[in-house]
């Protein structure tokens, strides 16, 4: 093969790899709107980090925590309540789903009721001495080590963490209502399954669930949920639930078809429910992009 033809091949491939790589993502034409960006004269609620080094149902797990304060609030009047998995990620107000931005814009416009948030990171154990940080097999920074065994296992023990532990210290600075119509829980792929485990086990604590890319696959038994939902009676919860057409398959299930499922086994039982399927992968921006509008559905007739 002459020079000449060498270095038209490795143009050729260089283009075709630049051409790929130019190429729009599914994810791309999901972007945050005028609700999840500062207002001008919106009162800016107060976010107060915690940590709960302590757990008893979680034994021997760190974590830290959030609690977002609507400038609303009024201790005579308990607030509505929203909790969300992987807390670290929506509590920033220059962050991906800047949550505490979009409270604030639709309180202030009573779009959604006076709200207080309560973000937690999943259960993490400390490093021994001398032990090197843990990674994951592509050689990226290992996340919470606990948070697969509190998030995908079905079952009672989060919703204990969450109802004995958490609440009962969010409850010692701030009063929220106890009436499950008012009181929402949140996530995002295994947060996401997680959040539907604690309103299925207690709905008369959360009557609302939000979910984005859901995992509910086979990583802990989550794949059995449709059937769940379909032999048990109709349970008074109120569910928003987002995925993308590109999102996870592997060993554990296809997330689109997982998520379909459960949607249907919701449809077929009558519940208030909404399924909105984008065209993106297994990350936030979709359900970050809607998520004003996502509030809006959620607690459109409450306080009733």
């Amino acid at each position: 093969m002459s020079r000449r033809t060498i270095l038209a091949t490795l143009v050729t491939s260089l283009l075709a790899v630049l051409a790929i790589a130019q190429e729009p993502k599914p994810d791309d034409q999901y972007k945050l709107g005028p609700d999840s960006q500062p207002q001008a004269g919106v009162p800016e609620g107060k976010v107060t980090e915690y940590e709960w080094n302590d757990s008893k149902v979680y034994p021997g797990t760190v974590r830290k925590y959030w609690v977002y304060v609507p400038a609303q609030y009024n201790p005579a009047k308990p607030a509505g309540l929203m909790v969300f998995q992987d807390g670290g990620g929506y509590v920033k107000r220059d962050g991906t789903w800047r949550v505490p931005v979009v409270f604030d814009n639709l309180i202030a416009k009573k779009e959604m009721p006076v709200t207080v948030g309560v973000f937690i990171n999943p259960g993490d154990v400390p490093l021994k001495p001398g032990e090197p940080p843990r990674k994951r097999p592509d050689g990226r920074p290992a996340g919470p080590k606990n948070r697969s065994v509190e998030y995908d296992s079905l079952g009672g023990t989060y919703s204990r963490f969450l109802l004995e532990e958490i609440l009962p210290e969010v409850a010692k600075t701030v009063k929220v209502t106890s009436d499950p119509a008012g009181r929402a829980i949140a996530g995002s792929s295994s947060g996401g399954i997680c959040a539907f485990t604690v309103a299925w086990e207690h709905p008369e604590q959360f009557g609302k669930v939000v979910t984005w890319v859901g995992s509910f696959t086979n990583i802990r038994g989550g794949n059995a949920y449709p059937d769940m939902v379909r032999q048990a009676p109709k349970k008074a919860i109120r569910m928003f639930q987002q995925d993308g057409k590109n999102d996870i398959v592997n060993q554990f299930g296809s997330w689109p078809e997982a998520n379909k499922a459960m949607a249907a086994a919701l449809d077929e039982k009558g519940y208030d429910h909404k399924f909105v399927v984008g065209e993106g992968t297994h990350n936030p921006k979709h359900g970050a992009s809607i998520f004003p509008d996502t509030m809006r559905w959620l607690w459109r007739d409450y306080p009733r």
